[in-house]
């Protein structure tokens, strides 16, 4: 009986899951709520809070998924032997993921820009790491007269940098940024950034 009700569960929460990720490929970021959620899955408002507790940890869910095609998308990048044409090679893949999946970037660019500083789990920060991981042989060849520490750190800048640029690009093709807002996305991104940095060490 238990397992069978696991199941069920298990079940409940993939629909969920993937109802959640086709209303943000589709319709936009804003449009995923619990209600809009409901509405489409056919589960209660009740049983996504059961299955989530709240909407943070569901949007944790959706950008978990993001982060890992984005990585299965880098890690199809066949490297040379030119670490400069490497880095480039991945930025241009980088940028294209992001340009043809707009809707779920801005989704994840969204949820870090309005994050209040609450903790964020493991399994999800890691996802990151990975992602900085796949380049960093070849960034490291290009800053290798750099210490370790300032490697890492001068790492950490690009892919923040990246991030940032990235969803600015996405939004703006999306029509969500006016021109007047460019500059303050740029600043609460690197402000952001900062704090990122400072608590990494």
């Amino acid at each position: 009986m238990t397992e069978a009700k696991d199941n069920k569960k298990a079940e409940i929460r993939a629909l969920l899951i993937r109802t959640g990720r086709e209303l943000a490929e589709q319709k936009g970021a804003e449009f995923l709520t619990a209600r809009k959620l409901s509405e489409a899955s056919g589960c209660s408002v009740g049983t996504i809070y059961n299955q989530f507790a709240n909407m943070d940890n569901f949007i944790i869910e959706q950008n978990i998924l993001t982060l890992d095609e984005l990585f299965e998308a880098l890690r199809k990048i066949v490297p040379s032997q030119d670490s400069y044409k490497n880095l480039n090679m991945y930025t241009d893949v980088y940028a294209g993921w992001v340009l043809g999946n707009e809707n779920l970037w801005f989704l994840l660019f969204n949820f870090h820009l309005h994050h209040k500083g609450k903790r964020l789990p493991t399994a999800y920060l890691r996802r990151f790491v990975r992602l900085e991981e796949i380049w960093r042989k070849d960034f490291e060849r290009e800053v290798n007269n750099f210490g370790i520490k300032e490697r890492k750190l001068f790492r950490r800048v690009l892919m923040l940098a990246l991030f940032s640029l990235s969803s600015f690009l996405a939004t703006q093709q999306g029509g969500k940024l006016s021109r007047k807002n460019i500059c303050r996305l740029l600043l609460n991104s690197y402000l952001a950034g900062l704090k990122v940095l400072k608590r990494q060490g």
